[in-house]
């Protein structure tokens, strides 16, 4: 059995050893469309950004105009059927997302609120990564987002696209996540989320549909390793990789035009039961 590193904090080094107790070994060259940057264990938030870009000689590009979590919705591969009823005012969020500001509000699930004030008293606040209020916020509060690219310094190519949210009155991180697609073994391209941990990351896999109303609907669930959904990848303490895929946990968000902006709905879930929603109003700057 492999051992998490050992010189971190020992809530990190305890998690870690459950997803190799609990997970599988895995070898990062066959399963490409999984694999993600890793944390370091001396923080997240917008450190791991300078250490991403100096580790693989990058340059970092703030503050762009017209930057997308995607650069085209094309590479979604959706039907035609499907994106002829989608809203173009969807597609153009996603492929020109810095142009845009949120406003969200939160709804917990008071069984599982005591879950989300120790996970950010044991990790989000210190790590700055995945600080999730734990308060229900009824009237809905501004963020900060930003679409941060890092490229290559010759061919001017963005190999990683960051979504930095922060909230717009403290400067709190909420999320730093690393957005792409991928193509799961089944042939399925999907949207994905990285967001980098302690040694590891946490990956989100989503598959996206299209309602007969022109809502865009981004899934991760599924059954088992190798379909959308939840996953913590890490690296041991001899440098072995580690997989651990979480089917109990979704994400469903679910994304409609209103009359002047889009709202999004998106509600996690742990073993079919609520845990929180989120209520966006997403509008141009």
């Amino acid at each position: 059995m492999g051992l998490a590193y050992p010189l971190q904090k020992f809530q990190d080094w305890l998690t870690q050893q459950w997803v190799i107790i609990t997970g599988k070994k895995i070898n990062p060259d066959d399963m490409p469309w999984l694999m993600g940057p890793f944390g370091n264990v001396n923080g997240i938030g917008e450190a791991f950004i300078q250490q991403l870009a100096q580790k693989e000689n990058l340059v970092i590009e703030r503050n762009t105009l017209s930057q997308g979590l995607i650069p085209s919705f094309d590479l979604l591969n959706l039907p035609a059927s499907d994106l002829s009823c989608l809203s173009w005012k969807v597609i153009d969020f996603y492929e020109k997302t810095a142009e845009y500001n949120l406003d969200f509000s939160v709804q917990w699930n008071p069984f599982f609120k005591f879950f989300g004030i120790l996970v950010n008293k044991l990790f989000s606040s210190r790590i700055n990564q995945l600080h999730i209020p734990t308060r229900n916020i009824k009237n809905a509060e501004s963020l900060k987002s930003e679409i941060i690219t890092l490229t290559h310094p010759v061919s001017n190519q963005v190999k990683y696209t960051i979504w930095l949210r922060t909230f717009a009155a403290s400067g709190q991180v909420i999320y730093s996540g690393i957005y792409g697609t991928c193509t799961l073994p089944s042939g399925q391209t999907c949207i994905k989320a990285v967001f980098p941990l302690p040694q590891g990351n946490a990956t989100v896999i989503m598959v996206p549909g299209v309602t007969s109303a022109g809502e865009l609907v981004l899934e991760s669930s599924g059954k088992k390793p190798g379909d959308a959904g939840f996953y913590f990848l890490l690296n041991d303490s001899k440098g072995n990789y580690w997989s651990k895929y979480v089917s109990s946990f979704r994400d469903r968000l679910t994304i409609r035009q209103e009359d002047d902006h889009l709202s999004a709905e998106q509600v996690l879930t742990l073993w079919r039961k609520k845990v929180l929603k989120f209520n966006y109003k997403i509008s141009l700057k």
